[in-house]
This record gives C-alpha cells, structure tokens and sequence, in this order.
C-alpha cells in the first residue's frame, strides 16, 4: 500500500503516545454548538473525602490513553467518530478545587451551556459526586435535553450513593454519597424509572437498600442479578426506563477488582461485573434516547502499570459515544 496523507495520519492516530491527547483523538473545540457529542473531562475529587481522593487526575489517564480506544464499532456497524460531531471540550475549571460545593456549582455551570446548546455529553470523572453536579444542570425543569422532563437514571455501581441520612458527608454537602438521593428530591431524576444496578458487598447494616427503595429505584444487585440472569435484567431495565430521557452513569467499582484495580472504593469481598456482563448492558440501550453519560471514580494512582482500569474507562466511554452517536444518525 503506498504512503499516502491519509494512511500516515491513520498510522499515527492510532499511537498513544503520538500528539496531543485529547479524548479519542477528537477535535477540541470551546463552544459546545459545534458538537453533537461533547468529550469532557471532570477532575474533582473534593466529594468524596472517605476514602482516597485521586481521582481528579483520572481525566488526564483517560486522555493519555484514549487514542487507541478510537475504533469501530462492530456491535452497532458505526463509526462515532465518523458519523456525527464529537468534539473534546476539554476539562471543567475547577480553580476552587479543595471546595466541594464552589466546585459543583462550577461543574453545573459548565454542563448548563453543553445542554443549552442540544449537545449531549460523555464525561470521565473525578468522584461520583460529579453525577448530581451534571444531571442537576442538564435534566429537568428548563433543560433542553430533556424537554423539560426528569431523566431516568441507569445507575451503575457497587453503591447506592443514596445515603442522605446526614447533611453532610465529611463536610461535604452534595457528595458522592448522596448524589442518588437529592436529584430525586430536586426532581432531576424520576427514581420510578430508574435502575441501580451491581450493587454488592457487605453492607454496613441491614437496611443498606431501604433509602433507594423509599427514593423510588429500583435495585438489581449482583445477588439479584446471578439469580434473574441478563436477559431478565435488561427487559427490567429497557420496561422501566421506556420513553424517558436517560442518563447512565457507571462507576467502575461495579466491575471486580482483578477487571478494574485502580478505583476509589473497591469491593472486594464479592465477585464484581466482568466487562463482557456491563457491555451487554450497555448496548441493550440502543435506540433509547439516552442523553449523556459519565465514567468515574478511576484511581490512576491504584492502578496496575499497564494502566487497564483507564482502558476499561475509555472502553465504558467508547459504549456511550456509540450509543448516542447511533441515535443521532439513525
């Protein structure tokens, strides 16, 4: 094959270690009009304070190695990058970073100007507490993304992070403890057409499910799951979310430990998702209208040298482009 333009601008793309590293190789771009996908990068880590906090620079892993995950998608026969506008609008501006609450408000108005301009975002995070910051900005009452309706919300995780028993968690106020519970009772999210889905682990106590269930999800969790199989619980989750805008968020604790190493709470005392199990899921989402999505709680710092758990990461993201990318086109 002779050298071209256009094969050694393939060669190089698909190098990570080759130019500057933005998400998937995509172009940057500042104003969110220009995307019809938006790439974004959330490195906050101030919402979680139990347990350890790097996960601001998980962005940054994501972005080193995200180039190589710019491939095609065989499952949906598409091409994202190809087929509609994703463009990396770079990383939220956290300069009050140690400020849980300043940064949430920075986070919301960031996303308040992706939904304003019908774009529809994949984020990798920073802790989970960057879900509420989002979907606060982007579901809901005024939000062009969901017509002003509530989202429904397919809440991947080995926690409920519905914990709102207390005002606060370790000083901060919308946490990644309590995110679950307080887009309900703002009314961003519709919990009666949401799943929480791969929760597992000893609990704390033996109501560690009653808050979601008095918030309105429903719980599939990985007893749950082993017992009613994947095809039972994909027919759940495609019944209950049915017509409604919906956002999925995926903390990569749901996967085990030997599958995703570098994250913030790992469980490891019961045997998590492998990636095959979430990636069913996942594209069991094709054709709904899924409005955006985040991949969080990445622990560069955990991580094994090889750096799989960010390209476990990057896999998640590439599921949720494909998902809303196939929607737009079709």
């Amino acid at each position: 094959m002779a050298h071209t333009e256009e094969t050694d601008k393939m060669m190089v793309e698909m190098l990570e270690w080759w130019g500057v590293p933005t998400l998937f190789r995509a172009e940057y771009a500042k104003d969110p009009a220009d995307a019809d996908i938006a790439l974004v990068g959330v490195p906050h880590s101030s919402g979680n304070n139990s347990t350890w906090r790097d996960q601001h620079l998980g962005p940054r892993a994501v972005r080193n190695i995200s180039a190589n995950a710019r491939r095609y998608h065989e499952a949906f026969d598409i091409m994202a990058w190809d087929s509609v506008r994703v463009k990396d609008l770079g990383d939220v501006p956290l300069p009050e970073a140690s400020d849980n609450e300043k940064s949430v408000e920075r986070i919301s108005d960031f996303y308040r100007k992706i939904a304003a301009a019908g774009t529809r975002p994949v984020s990798i995070g920073g802790d989970h507490g960057i879900t509420g910051a989002i979907v606060q900005a982007i579901a809901g009452e005024g939000s062009p993304l969901t017509g002003g309706k509530k989202a429904a919300l397919l809440h991947f995780d080995a926690h409920t992070d519905a914990y709102d028993g207390l005002d606060h968690w370790l000083g901060s106020k919308k946490s990644a403890a309590n995110w679950a519970a307080y887009l309900v009772k703002q009314g961003n999210v519709d919990a009666s057409k949401s799943v929480q889905f791969g929760m597992r682990g000893n609990p704390r106590g033996p109501n560690w499910l009653q808050r979601s269930y008095e918030l309105g999800y429903d719980v599939v969790t990985m007893k749950r799951y082993r017992e009613i199989g994947a095809a039972e619980t994909i027919k759940l989750i495609q019944e209950r979310v049915g017509d409604a805008p919906l956002y999925i968020t995926f903390d990569l604790d749901c996967l085990d430990p030997s599958v995703a190493p570098g994250v913030s709470n790992p469980e490891a005392g019961v045997c998590g998702f492998n990636i095959d199990q979430v990636v069913e899921v996942l594209r069991a989402m094709r054709g709904f209208n899924v409005i955006g999505g985040d991949v969080v709680c990445l622990m560069p710092t955990r991580d094994l040298p090889n750096q799989v758990t960010a390209m476990i990461a990057a896999a998640v993201m590439h599921e949720l482009v494909a998902l809303i990318a196939d929607r737009i086109k079709a």
